[in-house]
């Protein structure tokens, strides 16, 4: 296998796509890729925003870029003991079994007004190498069933700043339409990742101040 050096020095420009397969049973999964013309990813990571949807399922990608380096961004996202700490929507986090390493389960509580209250959380990837964190919904109460979500982080062209991807799939709950599910969750992730930016600019700009 390359190492990631190697495959990090090239970027692939993707358009979205999905790919239908049929199984034995007659359930047809598609296989979607669903990000910007726009939008160019290192092949370290472009692979994890491929996502299998089953007919009941929806999915989508939100592309935030930072004036802020990819470690500083990162060590952000990947406390999975502490979403909080930019996902606004969020008022609290205890991790329930396991250290922050993956497997670990989370449940979070979700601030009032929103269709929530909790949700129990498991971590399915954390790659420090490769910047990618991704995790999924296995209980609680809300209405996201089979929610999963892959973020991943990128120097921007410039080499200055950091992208940060994130997608998304999940079920569609009995009375929702693809559209409006996908614009709800939407909704959440642009806000978690703006709110991402600001903080992660605002520490990027305090180390800055202290350097000599």
């Amino acid at each position: 296998m390359p190492s990631s050096l190697q495959l990090h020095r090239s970027t692939t420009t993707f358009s979205g796509g999905c790919h239908h397969k049929q199984q034995a049973h007659l359930t047809t999964l598609t296989s979607c890729f669903l990000l910007p013309h726009d939008v160019s990813l290192p092949e370290t990571v472009s692979s994890y925003h491929v996502h299998t949807l089953r007919p009941n399922q929806c999915n989508s990608a939100v592309v935030q870029a930072m004036e802020a380096p990819v470690d500083t961004v990162w060590s952000l996202v990947r406390r999975f003991d502490n979403p909080q700490a930019y996902k606004h929507f969020l008022k609290s986090c205890h991790v329930i079994v396991g250290d922050g390493n993956v497997g670990s389960l989370r449940e979070v509580q979700v601030v009032s007004g929103l269709p929530a209250g909790s949700s129990t959380e498991r971590l399915e990837i954390l790659d420090d190498e490769r910047h990618v964190l991704s995790f999924s919904v296995v209980g609680g109460d809300h209405r996201l069933r089979n929610y999963r979500s892959v973020t991943t982080l990128h120097a921007s062209p410039n080499g200055k700043g950091t992208v940060a991807v994130e997608s998304f799939v999940v079920d569609v709950p009995p009375g929702n339409t693809r559209e409006d599910t996908c614009i709800f969750v939407d909704t959440i992730v642009r806000c978690n990742l703006q709110s991402l930016a600001q903080l992660a600019q605002n520490m990027a700009k305090t180390q800055n101040s202290f350097s000599p």
